[in-house]
């Protein structure tokens, strides 16, 4: 199917809620907690003001991964005109080209935005924002294959969200490479999760021709490579606590990543019907596993 083909070709303004409803609220917490992560890892800092790690929450949710969102939708959009037709660019509610001229804008107006609170940060949003765009845009749209796609992802929203959090605590420079590993271990992880949430779209995918690690591998292999993507990481994260000697850290991510192979256990036995299960309760834990190694890093480096 062609992707560039315009859905509508109706003109005039869309309304603030529909503009709104491509942001996607909801997908802006896994960017906003990784940010989070990153700024308690990186100690206490010198200088920090309410005002940055507001604007840190701001440019990590409502505009990088708002204008990710954007941007996958303007590119989905004959495929949301035969599954979802109610959504605002097929229904017509995001008329014309306004979809797209918002994308450009917001991309825009995110990357400025990290300008003003230092050169890594803006650096990491740079990357993130050419992500979300070859994610969803041809001609590379790496989404069509779940390997590339799903990296593209998990390192936008945890690895280059965590760096960004540290970064503005350390005004604006590149955080040192205990940070950095940790941000890209919890990155490789992230890419697990990315594959679970592809199990609701399956069938769609297959159609489609996308494919997603579940299209490629099928539902019960796909779990099983999500689950290693998973744990590995958090293992390493263990041993490396262990080496920088805090022992209570490595502790408390050991004890979430024993929930998560309980919880794996189960959803390994019917993914197809535990997946959603499985993405409330196991990726609960793995992002406590991160806040844990957090702390842990940031009482170091205080």
């Amino acid at each position: 199917m062609n992707q560039s083909a315009p859905v509508n070709v109706a003109v005039g303004r869309a309304s603030p809620g529909a503009l709104l409803e491509l942001l996607k609220p909801i997908t802006w917490f896994p960017p906003m907690w990784a940010f989070l992560c990153g700024w308690v890892s990186a100690g206490p800092g010198t200088g920090i003001s309410g005002w940055s790690l507001l604007a840190g929450i701001a440019l990590t949710g409502p505009l990088v991964c708002g204008a990710s969102q954007v941007v996958n939708d303007w590119y989905d959009r004959d495929v949301d005109a035969l599954n979802e037709p109610h959504r605002p660019i097929p229904s017509g509610r995001v008329p014309g080209n306004v979809a797209l001229w918002f994308a450009m804008v917001w991309t825009l107006l995110a990357q400025s935005w990290a300008l003003m609170l230092g050169p890594w940060v803006a650096a990491a949003t740079f990357i993130g924002l050419l992500l979300a765009w070859a994610y969803s845009a041809p001609p590379l749209r790496l989404k069509l294959n779940g390997w590339w796609g799903n990296s593209a992802v998990a390192l936008s929203y945890e690895g280059l969200a965590w760096i960004t959090g540290a970064a503005i605590v350390l005004g604006g420079d590149l955080p040192p490479a205990p940070i950095l590993i940790i941000a890209l271990l919890y990155s490789v992880g992230a890419h697990g999760i990315m594959t679970l949430n592809d199990f609701k779209s399956v069938e769609g995918d297959l159609q489609m021709g996308i494919r997603s690690l579940p299209a490629q591998l099928g539902r019960e292999r796909a779990a099983k490579v999500a689950c290693v993507f998973m744990l590995l990481p958090q293992l390493v994260v263990v041993a490396l606590l262990l080496q920088w000697q805090l022992a209570p850290y490595a502790a408390a991510v050991t004890a979430v990543v024993v929930a998560q192979c309980l919880a794996m256990k189960r959803l390994l036995s019917d993914p197809k019907q535990l997946a959603p299960w499985y993405n409330a309760t196991g990726v609960s834990l793995y992002v406590l596993g991160m806040m844990s190694a957090a702390v842990g890093l940031g009482g170091w480096f205080a």
